[in-house]
């Protein structure tokens, strides 16, 4: 492992959610460094650094962590107590081909679906699709894209929605003066359906933020805005990947043309109340598990699901 930095990274509290799909019921907020990889990081066989921690931090949550290399970072990391609080792929589209050859790449089904559905939405044959990326065009973007993302469940639900503070807005407009977001709008019968909000870094589209209001569910706008977005970024022959970041989603599955098996590796420091979280988390978790596994044995995922979703 790469030596620790000499001034100790500053810790923040990080919730640890007790959540049943969307729903926390609970959560605990230990003081943790953030190690989060990149996709480009994910891919490499390099291991993580791992700053110093100071004296009143509770350890480490490392994001996007090869699930390869969890037990030697584990193993490298002093006796820190390890607990993999979540598994999923970091999936990604490779650029490397072009449009056509990537869309032939999706199962038949798939491209059948996206095809009827771009077709439902589509006003005379055209889909109306608004693009944006310079200081100005974002402006309009954003008021829009937040009246969309206040209707959502993951803002709702997940707290994960646009965000509009003053320190957001000024990131986006410097990101836009670089030329280094990529925003877009999906209307339906002139009214604004979907919206996806995607930061650059380096030669990486970062999918970012992205949402649908819940009326226009049957029509499926944010799988066609996804494919209209794509048809964009291909077109603009600079990037190399479009990460999906963490998480999984069938979209994303179905988009991806590739992936890296991942965990959040949380590392604490062997004190006694930390070893508390651990055994709660564990207990938690495998309650969770094993719940969700007699639900889909009786037949009961789809009514759980919209339980959980409020619906």
């Amino acid at each position: 492992m790469n030596a620790h930095a000499e001034i100790a990274a500053a810790p923040r509290p990080v919730r640890l959610k007790f959540a049943i799909g969307a729903r926390t019921l609970f959560a605990v907020e230990p003081r943790l460094v953030r190690v989060p990889l990149t996709l480009a990081e994910a891919r490499s066989e390099a291991m993580p650094a791992l700053p110093a921690l100071a004296g009143d931090a509770d350890g480490y949550l490392v994001t996007s962590l090869p699930e390869a290399r969890v037990a030697t970072l584990a193993a490298q990391a002093g006796g820190m107590l390890p607990f993999v609080r979540q598994r999923y792929t970091r999936h990604y589209l490779d650029f490397a081909g072009g449009f056509e050859a990537w869309l032939a790449g999706l199962s038949s089904n798939a491209r059948q679906g996206l095809k009827r559905k771009a077709k439902k939405i589509a006003a005379g044959g055209v889909l109306d699709i608004r693009r944006f990326r310079t200081p100005g065009e974002l402006a309009a973007f954003h008021p829009v894209a937040r009246a969309i993302s206040a209707t959502t469940y993951q803002e709702r639900l997940l707290g994960s929605g646009l965000p509009e503070d003053a320190g957001f807005l000024a990131a986006m407009r410097d990101l836009g003066a670089a030329g280094q977001v990529r925003a877009w709008l999906l209307y339906v019968g002139g009214e604004p359906a979907a919206y996806l909000y995607c930061p650059v870094q380096g030669d990486t589209v970062i999918y970012a933020f992205v949402g649908h209001d819940p009326r226009f569910n049957e029509l499926s706008p944010g799988a066609v805005l996804q494919l209209e977005a794509m048809r964009d970024l291909f077109g603009e022959g600079r990037f190399a990947a479009f990460d999906f970041t963490e998480g999984e989603g069938q979209h994303k599955r179905q988009f991806a043309t590739g992936g890296v098996a991942c965990v959040d590796l949380l590392m604490l420091r062997p004190t006694l109340a930390n070893r508390g979280v651990i055994a709660a988390l564990a207990g938690f978790d495998g309650a969770v598990a094993l719940a969700k596994r007699v639900v889909q044995r009786v037949g009961l995922g789809g009514l759980a699901k919209r339980l959980r979703r409020g619906g």
